[in-house]
């Protein structure tokens, strides 16, 4: 059973920084397209950071210059690192993971979430 397992959330002060991880658990061939995602309350769910297997990475208008998402393939965990972080980042952040098992199978699979808030 394939599991994805965020932490690293917490309370930081604005313009401070967290660096946040994924772990992905069970039999698990690769893992390819990756994410992270984040849910503020009463807000949709929006996309921060994503992450192909080649390495390419695409990231929201919003966290670009302050955000960089990174994966280390042999410990098969995606990373977001957060930097001058801002009130508005303060959300729940999901991580996102296509991943084929050795079963032959692909899906996606998402996380729990870990809770980041900012405080002004």
């Amino acid at each position: 059973q394939v599991q994805l397992a965020e932490s690293g959330g917490g309370l930081v002060q604005a313009g401070g920084s967290l660096r946040l991880s994924c772990a992905a658990s069970g039999l698990i061939f690769s893992i390819n397209a990756a994410g992270w995602y984040r849910q503020a309350p009463g807000k949709q769910r929006e996309l921060v950071a994503t992450i192909t297997s080649g390495g390419n990475t695409n990231y929201a208008d919003s966290v670009k210059g302050r955000f960089t998402i990174s994966r280390d393939n042999t410990k098969k965990t995606v990373y977001l690192q957060m930097n001058s972080l801002k009130p508005e980042d303060t959300a729940v952040y999901l991580c996102n993971a296509h991943i084929s098992t050795y079963s032959g199978r692909e899906n996606d699979y998402w996380g729990q979430g870990t809770q980041v808030t900012v405080s002004s």
